[in-house]
């Protein structure tokens, strides 16, 4: 039967470990995956432009000894052009595995429905699932554990978000979220993270003080104040979220050391500070490296 991979939320509860410990292994013995997924070949379905996903997959699918094919909007025009049941079930006889990355949620779950492949979520209005497991590997790196660290998120409760909650939640990292008013995570979303930190006994709260949430710190993590498919509110948020930023003031508040995170790309100079994301606390960079090796991990999971 075959296994997507649409949430954080939607994993068994050995799967975020495994998939941890493969992603080490994968980074560490790059040489030993060379030709894992010899003549696989996999399909990005790609609706919103992107750098580090398309990169990410394409590079990772090659490491692996496979192949990746880039369908962009011009090519597929899914949900328009083509029906997304259509794309689902053609590419099916075509490819072993379809990543995409929608404007809309329920494009991709609706892909998972039909597709006879494994379905990969890249990123959707929902969620962002790849970039979290990178993100938590990234800590545990930083860390070796997630017991007794703090990452506090500052700015909109958007599909990262969702996902880096849902995940922290799962692994036991606690997590104290600050956003503006009428900003928030999805409803539905924050309680199955609350769900999932009493089960974890991890530490989880939600503030609208960006102050109250860098407190004491281990890792901020920020994200931009909009996100593609919203850039009519651009004036609005940026007044909205003016104090919303990570600079060196907001760090005070921090842990000594406290390091720097986001997802990007990063509008500087709006969500964060050239002196922030440059610092040496920065780990901006680990991070973005670290989706290569996170992705490869969920492919060999799905795929070998």
């Amino acid at each position: 039967m075959k296994k997507d991979f649409l949430s954080i939320a939607d994993l068994d509860r050995d799967d975020i470990p495994d998939l941890l410990h493969l992603t080490a292994k994968v980074k560490k013995h790059k040489s030993r995956y060379a030709s894992a997924l010899k003549g696989v070949s996999i399909g990005l379905i790609f609706q919103k432009p992107s750098n580090r996903t398309r990169v990410s997959f394409e590079i990772g699918m090659n490491q692996l000894g496979g192949h990746a094919i880039y369908l962009g909007p011009s090519e597929l025009g899914m949900g328009g052009r083509e029906s997304v049941k259509d794309v689902a079930c053609v590419l099916s006889r075509y490819l072993e595995a379809l990543v995409a990355r929608t404007y809309k949620h329920e494009d991709v779950k609706e892909l998972a429905k039909y597709a006879e492949v494994p379905v990969i979520n890249g990123l959707s209005d929902h969620a962002h699932p790849c970039q979290a497991l990178s993100d938590i590997f990234t800590i545990k790196e930083k860390f070796g554990q997630f017991k007794g660290v703090t990452l506090a998120y500052v700015g909109d409760g958007n599909n990262v978000l969702n996902s880096l909650m849902i995940a922290s939640a799962r692994v036991g990292l606690d997590m104290k979220i600050a956003t503006p008013r009428g900003y928030e995570p999805a409803k539905d979303v924050a309680a199955a993270a609350k769900a999932f930190s009493r089960k974890s006994g991890s530490l989880l709260e939600f503030t609208n003080d960006p102050k109250k949430a860098a407190k004491g710190a281990d890792v901020i993590y920020t994200d931009v104040w909009v996100s593609m498919g919203k850039e009519k509110e651009t004036r609005k948020r940026e007044k909205v979220f003016k104090n919303f930023q990570i600079n060196d003031k907001l760090l005070k508040f921090a842990s000594r050391g406290c390091y720097v995170m986001h997802c990007l790309p990063a509008h500087r100079g709006h969500e964060i500070t050239d002196s922030v994301i440059d610092s040496r606390n920065s780990i901006v960079y680990d991070q973005a490296e670290n989706r290569l090796h996170a992705e490869k991990a969920i492919l060999l999971r799905l795929l070998k």
